[in-house]
């Protein structure tokens, strides 16, 4: 580690250093920041000629860099999840030079927060000069400067080794001297730096944070940034999404086991398949942060978007699995049995299989069925072999679907073929032509099952039940229509959900196996 701060302009950046001749002494400005839901107001009142320093992992980035770059390693190679997870345990420092040597570092793919970003400029523009701080190696930090244009230089750990807080005060001591300049962090850990700065300044810092940095400085800055909210987590966690959950009462439904008993069961298997469906979720948000981010709809995901940190997030996947596995192992044993193999094959989608030609649609399709039989597991009773064969085929078709709508936008776009994917382009006929195919299997499959001999002991008036398969050809056709006149989203079961004539479709599904059930 070296005491000498990176404080000379790296070659490559646009930063500008003070020039007293320019006629400003202090910085007097008030500030706007829109969002979506809000807008918060900021007076600024700083000497120009103060140096600013931004903590880059909880100021700049509204994540962590080392989060970042490993999961952003991860996303481009899976197959270095043990190569990385051995870095590890030598200690942060072994994980950071790894990550570094891999080559993976993109700054461009990194989630900063625009509206720190936003006050940087100005500051930058009034001839303020502004440092990065970091723990993070200092050839990914000067990265990061380079890319940004608007830093004089940046503190940063060596080859040698990490930089901790109490490497990083001396070295600020060094290079500026006691509060001769400005610190703006939004972490505890900033409490040793903010005691030395002149002015600290903290970006929506909790309660308690902010009451501790107001004692040590009464005339700290507290910027009120919105941090994660209730609405993102929702959103992190798809609870949109736990609509799918509903096929854990197919079971229950098919076999006409209509008690209270039967509905409370399936009823918290469901919710055991919620939790650990968002744990996925989360997963595989970190693994697909690059891709994400590129993409016109997921770049507003709050992970790729930078509103959730990617600790918190890590942190959520074994509280939810937790959470999960309580809840699965209230219903019985065998059933948690099950809800670990749709986590352990989701995991395996996430990190490999969703790259590989088919097999990705063919796994979409086998989750969705591991959820009806997780219904028939929890309720103790055997899954139809018409019923599997059905849910195969019909997921099979949307699971196609969704890839035709996903290479559709990058066509429409005039893009290449997506590098996280294994489909080309030119596969955009193919796909329809498949998910057709596999959508009309599903209706032969029902057609088939109807007019078998054993639904008789089911139904009052089993032939009512054939006018189902019109319903689901109306269905089918209709959403692929949909979908090559681009008037679908990404994902066809959102679609489905919200789509009115989806839902009336539904309905009438529902009323025809009613009708033939009286």
């Amino acid at each position: 580690m070296t005491s000498k701060a990176h404080i000379a302009s790296h070659q490559g950046t646009s930063a500008t250093h003070w020039d007293a001749n320019r006629g400003c002494d202090s910085l007097r400005r008030t500030v706007t920041v829109a969002t979506a839901e809000t807008a918060i107001t900021i007076d600024r009142d700083s000497d120009v000629t103060v140096p600013l320093v931004v903590d880059l992992d909880s100021a700049l980035m509204r994540s962590d860099h080392l989060f970042e770059t490993a999961f952003l390693h991860l996303g481009s190679k899976p197959q270095a999840l043990f190569a990385t997870l051995r870095a590890l345990t030598h200690g942060k420092s072994a994980l950071l030079s790894f990550l570094s040597d891999a080559g993976c570092f993109r700054p461009g793919a990194l989630a900063y927060d625009t509206k720190v970003l936003g006050l940087l400029h100005l500051a930058h523009d009034a001839g303020r000069p502004i440092y990065l701080a970091s723990s993070a190696n200092e050839s990914d930090v000067g990265a990061i400067a380079n890319h940004l244009g608007i830093f004089d230089g940046f503190f940063a750990a060596t080859s040698s080794g990490n930089q901790s807080v109490s490497t990083l005060v001396q070295r600020l001591a060094d290079a500026f001297g006691v509060k001769n300049f400005d610190y703006l962090g939004s972490d505890a850990k900033n409490l040793p730096v903010w005691n030395l700065a002149r002015k600290p300044i903290a970006i929506g810092p909790s309660r308690s944070l902010a009451n501790s940095l107001r004692n040590l400085a009464p005339d700290a800055q507290i910027l009120g940034f919105e941090r994660a909210s209730l609405n993102c987590w929702g959103r992190q966690l798809r609870v949109h999404q736990y609509a799918k959950n509903a096929l854990v009462f197919l079971p229950m439904f098919a076999a006409h086991m209509f008690d209270l008993a039967s509905l409370v069961t399936a009823t918290i298997a469901a919710l055991a398949f919620c939790l650990a469906a968002s744990a996925c979720y989360i997963l595989n948000d970190l693994v697909d942060l690059a891709a994400d981010r590129a993409h016109r709809t997921k770049k507003d995901r709050p992970l790729a978007k930078g509103d959730i940190p990617l600790r918190d997030a890590v942190l959520a996947i074994p509280v939810l699995l937790s959470l999960a596995a309580l809840v699965s192992l209230s219903v019985s044993v065998a059933f948690a049995g099950v809800l670990a193999g749709y986590f352990a094959l989701t995991t395996l989608y996430t990190l490999h299989l969703k790259r590989i030609l088919l097999v990705d649609v063919l796994t979409l399709s086998v989750l969705y069925t591991i959820r009806l039989l997780g219904g028939a597991v929890a309720l103790g009773i055997s899954l139809s072999p018409w019923l599997v064969v059905f849910s195969l085929s019909i997921f099979v078709s949307l699971a196609l679907m969704k890839r035709f709508v996903e290479l559709a936008a990058r066509i429409d776009a005039k893009l290449p073929s997506p590098e996280n994917r294994d489909y080309e382009n030119v596969d955009l006929g193919m796909l329809a032509a498949l998910s057709a195919a596999a959508g009309f299997n599903a209706v032969t499959v029902l057609a088939l099952y109807v007019s078998g001999y054993g639904v008789s002991s089911l139904y009052t008036r089993p032939d009512l039940l054939i006018l189902a398969c019109p319903i689901l050809t109306y269905w089918i056709g209709r959403a692929l229509i949909l979908a090559q006149r681009r008037q679908m989203q990404d994902d066809p079961v959102v679609f489905a959900i919200k789509d009115p004539m989806s839902r009336l479709s539904g309905l009438a599904m529902l009323a025809v196996f009613v009708a033939a059930s009286c």
